[in-house]
């Protein structure tokens, strides 16, 4: 996830700022390491590359990556973002508490509206929209097997993920207003680019409506896939994907092909993504 940003010293020396903890393969996914991760990942490379890269025009994140596309565009400095990735993954297993037993699942082959019917006969609820026929439900862990096998022979596919909670459902109300108010309590910079809402692929600009966005999107569904039409809608001609993986890339790739989209996980060196962003000013 850092070999790459660690090549740029500057990158390097924000990374041993950040000082993320070591981590066993078994306790990657959990979601007190996971969040602070992939935020520090995100930042890490941002800063490989900020100072070769052209200035955003929008700036996106999936999930907890919505907290780090503020860091990116300079809502917060990286240090308060790695913060407050740490304090959300916190407030998030603390609903464990009172809704012990959580999980997520994937479901493809089915409209959204068939996905929605489907899953709340489990208690689910969509908790991120990917694509037309694609999303993600949170809900109880003692239902996800029967919610896989009902999504199966509805024609559907399934399968569960290795996440313990149930982000972007009601299971998360409780974390909302802790996590806005530790939102307010942290300085917010000038933005340099505005981000997308995931919760209503909009353009934010401003700190009293990044702090309800944000914090509300805990509990409520993420519209990823309104955020990538919103995204080209904009006009936006070249996306990057900060990583760490290429699953965004992807889905934007899917979706709007005309967009020229790219993952830093495509390339060997800085230096490729470099002459790549290069292109992309031309």
């Amino acid at each position: 996830m850092f070999d790459l940003a660690r090549t740029s010293p500057a990158a390097s020396a924000l990374l041993d700022r950040l000082a993320t903890p070591a981590l066993t393969a078994g306790s990657l996914f959990a979601n007190r390491y996971a969040q602070p991760l992939i935020v520090a990942a995100t930042l890490g490379m941002w800063e490989a590359i900020r100072e070769f890269a052209p200035p955003p025009a929008l700036v996106a994140g999936y999930s907890i990556g919505e907290l780090a596309a503020y860091g990116v565009a300079g809502a917060y400095v990286p240090e308060d973002t790695l913060s407050l990735a740490t304090r959300r993954a916190r407030l998030m297993d603390d609903c464990l508490v009172t809704h012990p037993g959580q999980a997520l699942v994937t479901i493809s082959g089915l409209t959204l509206a068939h996905a929605a019917t489907v899953a709340t006969e489990y208690d689910f609820q969509i908790s991120i929209e990917t694509g037309d026929d694609s999303c993600i439900a949170g809900g109880p862990a003692n239902s996800a097997g029967l919610l896989e096998q009902a999504a199966t022979a509805a024609g559907g596919r399934s399968s569960r993920l290795p996440v313990e909670v149930a982000s972007h459902t009601r299971y998360m109300e409780n974390a909302v207003a802790p996590f806005a108010a530790a939102l307010r309590d942290t300085d917010f910079h000038p933005m340099g680019a505005p981000v997308l809402g995931g919760i209503s692929a909009t353009a934010v600009s401003g700190k009293e409506q990044a702090v309800d966005l944000l914090s509300r999107q805990l509990a409520e569904k993420i519209r990823w896939l309104a955020c990538m039409d919103a995204c080209a809608e904009a006009g936006i001609s070249y996306a990057l994907e900060l990583g760490p993986g290429a699953a965004l890339s992807r889905m934007m790739q899917n979706r709007h092909p005309h967009i020229n989209v790219r993952s830093v996980a495509d390339f060997r060196t800085l230096d490729g993504i470099r002459k790549w962003l290069e292109r992309a000013e031309e």
